[in-house]
């Protein structure tokens, strides 16, 4: 029969036909998927774990809410991300860094940008709804406002102190974790808040450092255009006593053991005396590479160490 005949060669062809689609889906999936900032995205994830764990220790576990609130929290701010590409795109366009972007490049245009965003988004508040608390909830919802609006919007184009307004939203996801397993606002709560609001502080200046002459020719006023390197390095080594500061309020409230406070303590030592080589290095630009990846060493560990803290001695 004909049937036997053909086969063969309608199996090539849909082999081929399958190869040469899927070269185009993937590629454009992977357009949408870098929209999201991945690196933003899954730093922003393990904090919440971390916040979770802590919060865990004295409240317990659940995999539902634990599930809930780190894919909720992820989609919300996946559609933040998103979002922030569509409202930046003048100023990406002028930074290296930024000028492939697929809203820069036309690879995906602003309109199904935004109804990606609006699809995450909805789809994210719609499970931490579900699976989680109200705190948990006006947490991220605030978290997002924040980023999107008023730092991605506003102060960030016009403030010098634009960091500060978009480093509470970079705090919210840690925050959204403690919340989702106690329930409650307390110390600790504040003190995991805190942590991450003031870390972000020296790691986006050191950037601000090194990419200083690409946000100059963007318009944006980061401190580094603003007020010079000098007093860029002197603000990171007094946010960064601040970070170490606000490290050790779990120990003193009891919410974690020594093993805790050693490990954080000394890292967080260490991290003070890099800030204060900045002060007195010829070679700020290096320095400030090395500030930022002590940031991504310092950030790890606390949030491994706000993990386990709690189980530990």
């Amino acid at each position: 029969m004909s049937h036997s005949g053909t086969s063969p060669r309608l199996g090539r062809d849909a082999a081929l036909a399958a190869r040469a689609v899927r070269p185009g889906v993937l590629s454009t999936i992977t357009r949408y998927y870098s929209l999201t900032k991945p690196g933003v995205l899954y730093g922003n994830v393990l904090t919440t774990f971390a916040g979770y764990f802590l919060a865990s220790a004295a409240f317990g576990f659940d995999w539902r809410v634990f599930v809930g609130v780190v894919v909720g929290s992820t989609l919300v701010i996946a559609s933040a991300c998103v979002l922030n590409n569509v409202l930046d795109r003048d100023i990406d366009t002028l930074m290296q860094r930024t000028s492939t972007r697929a809203t820069v490049t036309g690879a995906i245009g602003k309109t199904p940008a935004t109804i990606f965003s609006v699809v995450l988004g909805v789809l994210g508040v719609a499970l931490l709804i579900a699976t989680t608390n109200w705190l948990v909830v006006a947490t991220g919802v605030g978290g997002f406002i924040v980023y999107v609006w008023f730092y991605g919007a506003l102060s960030k184009r016009m403030s010098v102190h634009g960091t500060l307004v978009g480093s509470i939203s970079g705090a919210a996801p840690i925050l959204g974790g403690y919340l989702a397993a106690s329930g409650r606002f307390d110390m600790a709560a504040l003190a995991v808040f805190l942590m991450v609001f003031f870390w972000q502080e020296p790691e986006f200046y050191a950037i601000a450092i090194y990419r200083r002459e690409e946000y100059a020719r963007a318009g944006v006023p980061v401190i580094s255009v603003v007020r010079g390197t000098r007093r860029t390095t002197w603000e990171i080594l007094v946010y960064t006593v601040l970070y170490v500061a606000s490290s050790m309020l779990l120990p003193a409230f009891g919410f974690v053991g020594w093993t805790y406070t050693v490990v954080t303590g000394l890292l967080g030592l260490a991290w003070i005396a890099l800030a204060v080589v900045g002060l007195r290095t010829s070679d700020v630009v290096a320095w400030s590479h090395k500030m930022f990846r002590a940031s991504m060493v310092i950030i790890l560990a606390l949030c491994v160490m706000v993990s386990v803290g709690p189980f530990l001695p």
